[in-house]
């Protein structure tokens, strides 16, 4: 009965929440959350060669981070918030790699300039092994993935169309 009660409350926690939330956000969840779940179906279906060109451009290992604008920066901001908090209503687990997918189409749809990171760094716990990661920074925001950079080697990084050159984007 009491786990009755206390999932109860919980669920009317997290609706009084999600209520009190900026329309932005209200608007974008449900689409975050379909991006977020077909983003973890891509991981798993297609090989990350496939997967990469949908990233943006390659630009190395060089970390960079693009410019914008205020209204950009808050856009951006916006964006991240968005995904962090759908990823928390998902029955899947939404880590960092379906988050920055996530983030990358938004960061897209917006015309916003981004670059997309992957790295690693040794695991403290198993002394043989590596843990990988993804984020998304646009401007001086971190869309996903927190303050990565200090702790990760980067090992890959895609940028926007637009920042690479390309022409059409």
């Amino acid at each position: 009965m009491m786990t009755l009660i206390h999932r109860f409350s919980r669920l009317r926690r997290k609706a009084t929440t999600l209520a009190r939330q900026p329309r932005f956000i209200l608007v974008w969840m449900l689409p975050v959350w379909l991006l977020l779940g077909i983003g973890k179906a891509l991981i798993f279906t297609l090989s990350f060669r496939r997967l990469a060109p949908y990233l943006g451009c390659r630009s190395g290992v060089a970390p960079w981070v693009p410019l914008l604008a205020p209204a950009q920066e808050r856009r951006a901001r916006r964006i991240g918030q968005v995904v962090r908090m759908t990823a928390g209503y998902t029955p899947w687990t939404s880590n960092c790699f379906p988050q920055a997918i996530a983030a990358r189409v938004l960061l897209g749809l917006y015309g916003l300039p981004y670059a997309l990171y992957f790295g690693l760094r040794r695991n403290p716990d198993d002394p043989n092994g590596m843990t990988a990661h993804a984020w998304v920074a646009a401007g001086r925001v971190r869309v996903t993935g927190g303050h990565s950079f200090g702790r990760f080697t980067v090992v890959g990084c895609f940028v926007a169309r637009s920042l690479a050159g390309v022409p059409g984007a």
